[in-house]
């Protein structure tokens, strides 16, 4: 554990048994419906290869894929493996604070509400998501007995079998196109890291550098902290508007880290963005219903599960996320109709060829940019 003050900064254990104590249960399923559901799966998770590496290109025919690990798991599977990665990314700026470990009246509150309440608080946040979540990339996946992830570093396919099935039948969609589609999506993004050798250090050192930028001071960290807690529980006085309904990860931000934060943005815009259209790209000839789950997912996307959800998808910057699907894909978009796939396959050159978030919003731009400038 990582501690200051004496004090634990996250009880880890404790963040997933929350977690798994107050995720929701998932839906009714026989032994042998969900070993069907997994096996298929593993099967879908595997032929997507072909289909996502033939529609992109992103990779030369002659290259042999990397050997991601694919997991199906259970929402509780996906608990312990997200909060495994939040702990390896995190780490960095924890031993930065326990450097700056503080005594007295300071060290007291940390010790009062440290460890076990950001355990619990961290729990909370994630038996929310974990019922969310159909599939997941995980980038910075360190490697377990339990959880095996790639070599040198690579990261691990997770695909979430419960909320699959869930969505699936919320929808009323074809349950193995709907399970090889969102297949395509997730291997997609394995295609994108795996076949781009340079964006898993470019992100991460982003990544660093934001969390780098984080006060230390542990009593503005607890303001701040504070500030987002209350935002959560309504505290903020009837008629009085927050400042822009700015969400937690807004609240807790300095100026440089929003200057980082935009870089960010723009980079998980292209790859959200591209893995839907690839999606959308490979799934006529292989998802024969694919016009139809498209449509229901976009509206489920849009309305959200309740007033409650669109309240917390809003806090929790969710809805930003949803932004990048959409800004994202019509990006990849309109510069592939503009100067084909391969002339797309050009952002992947270097970190000075990805988009800027203006440019996401403006797709001639960066194709002013990165062609005219490569071309002349």
């Amino acid at each position: 554990m990582t501690s200051i003050g004496g004090a634990e900064m996250v009880d880890w254990n404790l963040a997933v048994a929350t977690a798994t104590r107050f995720v929701r249960p998932g839906p009714d399923v026989s032994k042998d419906e969900a070993r069907a559901v997994v096996a298929e799966l593993r099967r879908h998770a595997k032929s997507s290869e072909e289909h996502v590496r033939g529609f992109t290109r992103m990779i030369p025919e002659s290259h042999e894929p990397e050997d991601t690990p694919i997991l199906v798991v259970d929402r509780a599977g996906w608990i312990k493996a997200n909060v495994a990665g939040f702990r390896e990314l995190l780490k960095p700026l924890l031993d930065k604070m326990q450097d700056r470990r503080v005594g007295g009246p300071t060290g007291a509150v940390l010790g009062a509400v440290g460890g076990k309440v950001t355990g619990v608080e961290l729990g909370m946040l994630l038996s929310f998501l974990a019922s969310r979540v159909l599939g997941q990339y995980e980038t910075f996946a360190p490697a377990s007995r339990d959880l095996p992830a790639g070599v040198n570093g690579g990261g691990r396919l997770l695909l979430v079998a419960p909320n699959i099935v869930h969505v699936e039948r919320e929808l009323e969609v074809d349950p193995h196109d709907f399970r090889l589609w969102v297949c395509l999506h997730e291997e997609t993004h394995r295609t994108q890291f795996t076949g781009v050798p340079w964006l898993r250090d470019h992100l991460e050192g982003e990544i660093q550098s934001f969390l780098g930028e984080t006060d230390v001071d542990p009593m503005t960290v607890l303001e701040r902290l504070r500030e987002a807690a209350q935002s959560l529980a309504g505290a903020r006085p009837e008629g009085e508007e927050d400042e822009s309904g700015r969400s937690i990860v807004e609240l807790v931000q300095t100026p440089a880290q929003r200057e980082i934060l935009g870089r960010l943005t723009a980079v998980m815009s292209l790859l959200e963005g591209h893995a839907d259209y690839v999606m959308d790209g490979v799934g006529p000839d292989v998802v024969p219903s694919v016009g139809e789950i498209r449509e229901k997912f976009q509206q489920r996307r849009a309305r959200g599960a309740s007033r409650l959800d669109l309240a917390l998808r809003k806090l929790l910057g969710l809805d930003a996320k949803l932004r990048q699907y959409r800004d994202g894909e019509r990006f990849v978009r309109a510069v592939v109709d503009q100067v084909g796939m391969d002339g797309f396959n050009r952002v992947w050159t270097s970190p000075n060829t990805l988009p800027t978030k203006a440019e996401i919003a403006k797709p001639a731009d960066w194709v002013a940019r990165v062609h005219r400038r490569a071309d002349s």
